[in-house]
Order: structure tokens, then C-alpha cells, then sequence
């Protein structure tokens, strides 16, 4: 039959309910994010896009082209992973599922005064467009598979896409951060390739800014980073020539490319025969990692209702004014640490910086629920994306899975803190990584199943949260970047919040800093910005906990120094500071 592309078989319709049943047994997992559609809040979603990942394959594409807006070409279609697909399902205009990053860059030393606006025209000529960046959502018969594909579009009117705002001079981080709320609070335009960018001029110190935004089922927030990292250069002169960042197309999972039932969905005939092939094949795997699940749940079941240290349960955290309903208008702050002093704090403390970020994460939010009078009496958690090896894994490449641990909100002394911090994670990681690969990717998916349906089903922040905020620590490029000449000075994450959670740290690392996002609901948490300025005095109470000031190290360098080199002068003065049993031993030994 023509414009099948491959797809001929007796029964299409039981060929997609295999294929979908196929993808979700292989396991995959993607996380949450933001996208806005204009609907009230508890109108029923519609199914829209999914999240990251996808399996590429001829479903259905057409020789003669989709052609939902003028003739333009279709390319292939690309098949929605179906838990991808769940993400759309949870959008209301309150929770969008779209996520971005914010980008400052220092201007060109000699860029005229319309830089931008020159910067603006040029790219709006460039009309090559590579995937991700020119494909949009279409919609197959909703009776025969109501999971929608993504298709590629040629024709991308830049002028919507490509944006040109400006802040009234001298911008400072607020007034940034306040234009950065009011554009992720607005809805994407799901009948177009789901992305914007928009470049904001009038910041102080010479700078401009350039805001980025994506739906989850497009892309990942980090990938998207990436991807517009890699339309940028190391030297300056080179990055003169660079295109635009839509020229550059996003590379294949390395995950996805290495063997498993992925991997085969997408290179193989769709045929019946090759759809069972691949749900048997996952469905043994699936059988064979059972005890393993088990015994992880087991585990989990079993910690529920005994305190004290050890592994964090889901669902175990308390009820706060992070974990309410959510409405749509978001508020979005920014705080940045030099790397080298969170290392010198992780060396000090015996952890690693992870341990820092949480543990610095913990005392922010601490001081500000303190403020508010809205502290409450059990620590609150924290959901993070951690990397483990599995222990059957012998590769070299990372393996991404979900902890949650505590934050240590319920202690006031920083070293109390971090030291339950890092017992938290040491556990929760060591739970995750007794796992075999194929059974962690299996507990991450059920994991997260109870918040997944509570977003499907409306409940979601009327019950008790899994954990009480997601925090996020993603590294980034040690060298320093230059775009069109400018030089790129800070990343920060611009993350989502859902029903039950009304705030999102992401941090991502990026020469020698480490730049933090603060993204929150407007209505539940007013004033975020103190956040990020509780977040310094948290690193300075680490410091004073961990790190000797000059004062104290003084008599601490004298104190291990040999006593027969010390001076006369200086032995008087040690005298006088030593105990007093240890004169009185001397005094009988004369």
C-alpha cells in the first residue's frame, strides 16, 4: 500500500498497541518538566508530546507529506516513546511542562551599539533547520493510536521563534530574573516546533542574555544546554563564524545505541512478528529482575515508620508550602559559587560536592521557611537524578537513576547536617547500585509510577509529596565560550514545578562556577529570591563550621611545629595557653 513506508501489516492496530506495549516494558524513564497550555487548571489534558526519550521509526510517514500547514515537506516520523507520552497528560495551563536555561554572555569588545539587532536580522536568514529544533507534534487517528509522532518541519517562521527583548537600562540579576519568570510562565505553541529563544539586551556590566526554551518532550532542559553549548567555540575568532544553534542537529543517546530492546524497536521491520519478538524479549527481562525489584521494595517497605539514620523512603516527607496546588505564573532566581570553594568545603568535610549542593540547599531553605513561620518539625527530602553503576555493568558509560534523600532542614547545627546528609545518599545510592541494570531501570520507572499518577489523576498536591523538591547537580565545560565573538559568562538551569512541588533547584557547573536556578511557583513562594541570597550565608556557615579562619590556623601551624626550633618568646607564650595539669606534672618532675 503507498505512504506506508514499511508499516503494512494485517492488523495496524494491534501492530501500535504492541509496539507501544514493547517500549514501555523496555524500562525507560524520563523525568518531568514544563510546558504551558491554555486550558483552567482542572481541565482534562489532552495528549500532546512526551519527554526525552524516543524510538525513531517509519511510523505511517506519508511520500506525499504531512502537510498540516502549507506544503511543507514532511521528513520521517518519529514514533513517541508512551511514557514519554504520559508528560502531556499531566499539562494544564498551572503545570507546563517546558524547561530552559538562561545564558549571559559579556559583549564583543568592540560590538556596535545595535549588536543584537544586527546579531537578530542575520539569524532570521537562516533557514536550515536540524532535529530536534524543526520537528513539531502531529496528531494520528485518535482510534487507531492516540500517541502523537513527531514529524519534521520545514517551514519555521523565525520571527515567532526568535525573539528580541530588552530590560530598562541598567538591568540588574532581579530585573533579569523577573523577565525570565514572565517568559517561562507562558504557554509554547504545540502546533509549532515547541521551542523559543529570545535574546534580552539593557543587562549592566556590558552584558546581554539569551533565554531558551523548550518542551520536555522535545528535549531535556541539560540537552538542550548542550546543544546550544555546541553551536559555540573555545576560541574567540573561530566563534565569529558559527551558525546558529538550530543549524546543529542533536546526537543519539549513547544509552540507546548500546544493544538492548531500544536499540532493536528502532532498527528493526515493523512487522507483528519482529513487535513480539521485542515485547518477549523485554517481558524476559523483566521476569528475570523480579526478585531483585523485590527486594528493593521490600527494603523500602521496610524502613517505613522507623527514624534515625539510614535509607529515605519515598513518601515519607512532610507536608510544607512547597507541596501545595500550584497556579501558572512563575518566579525564577539566581545565586553562582566559585567551584573551587565548594571543593575546599567538600576536602574539608570528608564528602564530595554533591554533599555541599544538598547540604547548602538545606540550610537556604531552613532560614527561609524560618522566615516565613512555616517550618516544619521533620525534615524535608529531596528528590535527585544520581548516576550509579549497576553492579553487573563492567562499561564505561554512566548509568542515571532517582534517590531521595534528606536535606537535615530539622538541624540547626551545619555539621549535623551534611553528616545525615551524607549518610542519606551513601545509603540511597548503595540501595540503587546492589541492583542489576536491568532490573534499576525497571525500580526507577515503578519509583516514580505513584507521582506520575497522582499529576494524571488532579490529587497531586493534595496528598503527602514523594519528597518535598527535586535538586539537580549537572557538570558542565571547564573551559571558558564564546559566541559570535562574546564570551559566554553564566548557565543557569530554568527548571519546571507540578502540583506537589512548587520548587526546583538545578545547578549546572561551567568554568570554575557553579551556577544555581531557582524556579518556583509566584503564588506559594513570594520573595524567592532571599532563597538564593540564604544560599551564601549557608556556604558561609559551612565555612565556619568546616574551614579555620587565619586566626585560628595560627596558633594551629605553631602547635605542630617542632618545640626545639620554636623561639623563647614564643615557648612563653605556648606556656601560658597549655592546660593546667600539664604545668603542675612539670613542676613535680623539677
Amino acid at each position: 500500500m503507498p505512504g506506508r513506508s514499511g508499516t503494512d501489516v494485517a492488523n495496524p492496530r494491534l501492530f501500535r498497541r504492541l509496539a507501544l506495549a514493547s517500549d514501555l516494558s523496555s524500562g525507560h524513564f524520563c523525568t518531568l518538566s514544563q510546558t504551558h497550555t491554555p486550558r483552567a487548571e482542572n481541565e482534562t489534558a489532552m495528549p500532546r508530546a512526551l519527554h526525552k526519550k524516543t524510538v525513531e521509526a517509519p511510523v505511517e510517514a506519508s511520500s506525499e507529506g504531512t502537510g498540516a500547514r502549507g506544503d511543507n515537506k514532511a521528513g520521517r516520523e518519529t514514533r513517541l516513546n508512551p511514557l514519554d507520552a504520559a508528560w502531556l497528560l499531566t499539562e494544564s495551563r498551572a503545570t507546563a511542562n517546558h524547561v530552559g536555561g538562561l545564558l549571559t554572555f559579556a559583549l564583543p569588545p568592540d560590538a556596535p551599539p545595535d549588536f543584537l539587532r544586527r546579531l537578530m536580522h542575520e539569524f532570521r536568514r537562516h533557514r536550515h533547520f536540524a532535529p530536534p529544533w524543526n520537528r513539531r507534534l502531529k496528531y494520528p487517528s485518535f482510534t487507531l493510536n492516540p500517541v502523537p509522532v513527531w514529524v519534521e518541519d520545514d517551514d519555521i517562521d523565525l520571527e515567532y521563534h526568535m525573539r528580541h527583548a530588552a530590560l530598562p537600562f541598567p538591568g540588574g540579576e532581579r530585573e533579569l530574573g523577573e523577565l525570565i519568570g514572565r517568559l517561562h510562565s507562558t504557554p509554547l505553541d504545540l502546533a509549532r516546533p515547541p521551542w523559543e529563544c529570545t535574546l534580552i539586551e539593557g543587562l549592566e556590566g556590558g552584558r546581554f542574555a539569551m533565554y531558551t526554551k523548550m518542551h520536555h518532550s522535545l528535549i531535556d532542559g541539560i540537552s538542550g544546554v548542550k546543544l546550544l553549548q555546541r553551536a559555540m567555540s573555545t576560541e574567540r575568532d573561530k566563534s565569529e563564524a558559527t551558525a546558529p544553534f538550530w543549524e546543529s542537529a542533536a546526537e543519539g543517546r549513547r544509552s540507546e545505541a548500546e544493544g538492548g530492546p531500544r536499540k532493536r524497536a528502532s532498527g528493526a521491520t515493523p512487522t507483528i512478528a519482529s513487535a513480539l519478538d521485542v515485547a518477549a524479549e523485554a517481558l524476559r527481562g523483566q521476569m528475570r529482575s523480579v526478585p531483585q525489584l523485590a527486594a528493593a521494595f521490600a527494603k523500602i517497605v521496610g524502613r517505613i515508620g522507623q527514624p534515625g539514620e539510614g535509607l529515605q523512603v519515598p513518601f515519607d516527607s512532610p507536608r510544607s508550602v512547597l507541596n501545595g496546588r500550584v497556579r501558572d505564573k512563575r518566579r525564577f532566581a539566581t545565586a553562582q559559587f566559585e567551584l573551587a570553594r565548594l571543593r575546599t568545603l567538600a576536602s574539608a568535610a570528608g564528602g564530595t560536592i554533591n554533599d555541599v549542593v544538598l547540604s547548602l540547599c538545606g540550610g537556604a531553605l531552613r532560614r527561609f521557611l524560618i522566615d516565613r513561620e512555616a517550618l516544619p518539625d521533620q525534615t524535608l527530602t529531596a528528590g535527585i537524578p544520581v548516576s550509579v553503576r549497576p553492579k553487573d555493568d563492567e562499561g564505561t558509560g554512566n548509568a542515571i537513576s532517582f534517590i531521595v534523600s534528606t536535606l537535615g532542614t530539622d538541624l540547626d547545627d551545619p555539621v549535623q547536617r551534611l553528616r545525615a546528609i551524607q549518610a542519606s545518599v551513601q545509603h540511597a545510592k548503595a540501595h540503587v547500585q546492589g541492583l542489576p541494570r536491568a532490573a534499576m531501570l525497571q525500580y526507577t520507572m515503578l519509583l516514580m509510577a505513584p507521582t506520575i499518577l497522582t499529576l494524571l489523576t488532579g490529587i497531586g498536591g493534595r496528598t503527602r509529596p514523594m519528597f518535598n523538591i527535586t535538586i539537580s547537580n549537572v557538570p558542565g565545560p571547564q573551559a571558558p565560550l564564546y559566541w559570535r565573538g562574546a564570551e559566554l559568562l553564566a548557565i543557569y538551569p530554568v527548571s519546571i514545578v507540578t502540583h506537589g512541588q512548587a520548587l526546583n533547584i538545578t545547578c549546572h557547573s561551567y568554568n570554575g562556577r557553579m551556577f544555581f536556578g531557582f524556579t518556583g511557583c509566584h503564588a506559594s513562594l513570594p520573595s524567592l529570591q532571599k532563597l538564593a541570597l540564604h544560599a551564601e550565608a549557608a556556604v558561609q556557615e559551612l565555612e565556619a563550621a568546616f574551614l579555620p579562619t587565619p586566626e585560628a590556623a595560627a596558633p594551629a601551624a605553631e602547635k605542630a611545629k617542632p618545640p626545639r626550633k620554636r623561639p623563647a618568646a614564643r615557648k612563653a607564650a605556648a606556656k601560658k595557653s597549655v592546660p593546667a595539669p600539664a604545668p603542675t606534672r612539670k613542676r613535680r618532675i623539677a
